[in-house]
């Protein structure tokens, strides 16, 4: 689960739909998407700690292996996953990049 968690008017702000959260990959496994737009099967990861001394579950090794598992049975199923930081899902740039893949 992310640690990020946007304001209230976050995504409308953006311009964006509002997403799901935790959003469930794959029903037979315990997946789960940080932010989903499932008509576009559109997924938001959002990866915090990436800079820390203090190594996260996605800078580990099996960490990684997993997270590859999940993205990869993802792609299999036709969705398109994009990885962000916390703090690139404050810039505006990443808000006009899900606009464009939301749009095609």
């Amino acid at each position: 689960m992310s640690k990020w968690i946007p304001w209230p008017g976050f995504w409308s702000a953006r311009s964006l739909p509002e997403p799901i959260s935790e959003f469930k990959v794959c029903p037979e496994r315990r997946w789960r998407f940080d932010w989903a737009f499932p008509v576009q099967r559109v997924a938001i990861e959002v990866n915090g700690g990436i800079f820390s001394r203090i190594r996260g579950r996605h800078s580990r090794g099996a960490g990684q292996l997993k997270d590859w598992e999940k993205l990869n049975h993802a792609q299999k199923l036709g969705w398109k996953v994009f990885q962000f930081s916390p703090q690139q899902m404050n810039e505006e740039k990443t808000a006009e990049f899900l606009r464009e893949v939301l749009k095609s």
